[in-house]
This record gives structure tokens, C-alpha cells and sequence, in this order.
């Protein structure tokens, strides 16, 4: 068996009444979507910093994991403190260009985790 490290830690953004949306957008995807986003994740937890094609930086402390299977693509922003890889948002795209609403909420949950809400 080969001992894995990982430069990363995934860690759930949390909200302030308790929720980890990211989990729960996960959960309600079928099983092989989870499975290929996970082992994305995955792959940025062992080579971070990694680049494009599996991740990209967005703006200033966040970033975007990125995965294409059979019915979609798919995108999780994250950002990094202290080894850790915080999950804050995930979608399923519809088009080439990330909605805006779908960063805005991004940008909202880093700061809110930057505020303290860790």
C-alpha cells in the first residue's frame, strides 16, 4: 500500500447558522459526479499548487477546481490557510463563462471566513 501525503488538509466552509453548503451541494449530486470531483480534489490536496487543467486561479486568495464528466462541468472555489483547502462554493456550469452570481456567492463566503467565521 503507498503512503499518500497530502500537502493539504480539505476543511467544509461552515456558515454562521451551522451549514457546510458545499457538502450539501455534493450530496445531492449522483454518485459518479461525487466520485470525479472528489478525486479532482483530491489531486490539488497532493500537488498544491497545482495549475490549470485542474485548477486556476480566480482572484486574490481564491481559486477554482475544475472538473468535466459526461453531463456537465463542474467548479469548486476554494482558498488556502494554513495547509488548509477551504471548500467554499460549488456549481455545475451551463455555459463557458462562471455566472456571476455563482463567484459573487464565492467572494461572500471568503469573507465571511475571512472575518472569522473559520
Amino acid at each position: 500500500m503507498v503512503d499518500i501525503s497530502f500537502v493539504l488538509k480539505v476543511v467544509f466552509f461552515r456558515s454562521e447558522s451551522g451549514n457546510e453548503p458545499v457538502r450539501e451541494w455534493l450530496k445531492e449530486l449522483p454518485r459518479e459526479d461525487r466520485r470525479q470531483i472528489g478525486e479532482d480534489i483530491k489531486t490539488v490536496q497532493i500537488g498544491w499548487p497545482i495549475g490549470m487543467p485542474i485548477a486556476r486561479k480566480i482572484d486574490k486568495d481564491l481559486w477554482e477546481i475544475r472538473t468535466t464528466f459526461e453531463r456537465g462541468i463542474a467548479r469548486v472555489f476554494f482558498t488556502v490557510d494554513s495547509g488548509h483547502m477551504i471548500l467554499l462554493h460549488g456549481f455545475i456550469k451551463k455555459s463557458q463563462k462562471t455566472p456571476p452570481n455563482e463567484l459573487k456567492t464565492a467572494l461572500t463566503r471568503l469573507g465571511n471566513y475571512k472575518r472569522g467565521n473559520r
